[in-house]
């Protein structure tokens, strides 16, 4: 079978590589000239994908994938057409559709009688009928259910981690008409395979859902949870920074329950999924009220994070302080919605000197974001930990000459390597 993936991204170039391993013949098509001559080269064009590089060079000489700029010319030759151009959100925080709308026009134009077509970025509920599917059949021609297949289908996985997470969670398919959820289904079970899942209620597998809708709810709800999750333990954490106790001993007890399942709490979420999933969430139901007060808490954990450290060393006005970590996620290079860029905002709001550091990039791309450049061994008055990299475990107060306070974000510090230098926690007493 000849397929399209459309965007070659850190999630769609993992998944067409996964399509081309199980045999399949894949064109990639994406509107960056650099990404398709990498790709073409078989070179990954980002880091920190596991066992990628490796198998985009197998598949690239075994001539299994190839990639191009002419998207049109891509679905033209293929029998499905996989979508996986991000859907972001402007300063309204509203869904803007401007590359998924011209994708989809692109698209159109080269589709084929017969064609299945998966959307698999996430969409706010209603998107994949209402929007897409009639721009789909004014620009082909063609028929939704006779010879055109469209199904939302979405990706569950997480970057440094996808190919493992294609095999761990169920793939949700939901058409627009039962002819097309039965099309979806049988090219999805074509390209994966699955791990043996006993904790699930049915087989892990390819699962279908009653409608397209019902897919695309479902990736809303299952990020939302998340989100309202973690805002609930930031709400637990900030009490119990009031009365002294240790909100990660509370959790850890509380969830030895089984019908428990409290997250844990941190300076800030970030990443395409979680601070972005809930916005369309709301867009679909603006009165709901937990997703829009959990969303209002998180983001306010930046600011509660750096006042705590402020109040610690006595204010920040003229202070040099050390922010570690410009990725949203320990060991991946990403920084979609990283809480650095808000705290930074803080500390600077607050008079203080900021510099960063981060393993992953280097001084030039660290200066790219307006940031200064952090080198290990500069005096500072202060460090916050915004990123969870391994690296930062063994860190000593040593490196930090003149720290007076840490602001642990993410409890991944050992504090048997800080002293004396005092380590503040959300939600737990200072060590």
């Amino acid at each position: 079978m000849n397929v399209c993936i459309v965007a070659l991204g850190k999630i769609g170039l993992p998944l067409a590589v996964q399509i081309a391993t199980k045999g399949h013949h894949v064109i990639g098509a994406d509107v960056s000239r650099a990404t398709v001559d990498m790709v073409n080269a078989g070179e990954v064009p980002f880091p920190g994908e596991a066992g990628l590089a490796e198998a985009l060079r197998d598949v690239r000489h075994r001539g299994l994938l190839e990639a191009t700029t002419d998207t049109t010319a891509a679905v033209r030759a293929s029998e499905a057409v996989l979508i996986v151009v991000p859907l972001v959100v402007g300063d309204d925080l509203r869904p803007r559709f401007e590359a998924l709308d011209a994708a989809t026009r692109a698209i159109a134009a080269g589709l084929q009688p017969g064609t299945l077509v998966s959307y698999e970025t996430t969409l706010p509920v209603g998107t994949t009928r209402q929007r897409f599917a009639p721009a789909l059949v004014q620009g082909s021609g063609l028929a939704v259910g006779r010879d055109l297949f469209l199904v939302f289908s979405p990706e569950r996985v997480s970057s440094g981690r996808i190919f493992a997470d294609l095999r761990r969670y169920p793939k949700l398919v939901g058409g627009v008409d039962d002819a097309s959820t039965a099309r979806g289904i049988e090219f999805y079970e074509s390209i994966l395979d699955f791990d043996e899942r006993p904790d699930l209620a049915r087989p892990n597998g390819v699962w279908a859902m009653d409608s397209v809708e019902a897919s695309e709810f479902a990736k809303l709800a299952e990020t939302t949870y998340r989100d309202v999750n973690i805002g609930l333990a930031n709400e637990f954490a900030r009490y119990a920074d009031t009365i002294g106790v240790d909100v990660y001993d509370v959790i850890a007890a509380s969830n030895s329950q089984p019908f428990s399942h409290i997250h844990q709490p941190g300076i800030a979420v970030g990443g395409h999924c979680i601070p972005v999933y809930p916005r369309f969430y709301l867009t679909n139901d603006p009165a709901a009220t937990l997703p829009a007060a959990a969303r209002t808490l998180t983001s306010d954990m930046p600011r509660w994070s750096v006042e705590k450290l402020q109040a610690k060393i006595g204010g920040l006005d003229g202070r040099r302080v050390t922010v570690l970590g410009i990725a949203y996620r320990g060991g991946v290079k990403e920084h979609a919605f990283s809480g650095v860029f808000p705290v930074v905002a803080e500390l600077r709001a607050r008079g203080a000197d900021v510099a960063v550091h981060d393993p992953l990039y280097d001084d030039a791309e660290i200066a790219a974001f307006g940031f200064s450049p952090y080198q290990l061994g500069n005096p500072c008055d202060a460090v916050l930990v915004q990123t969870d990299h391994a690296e930062y475990r063994s860190l000593y107060a040593s490196q930090f000459p003149g720290a007076q306070a840490v602001m642990d974000g993410r409890r991944i510090l050992d504090v048997s390597r800080w002293k004396p230098v005092p380590v503040l926690y959300i939600g737990a007493p200072t060590a």
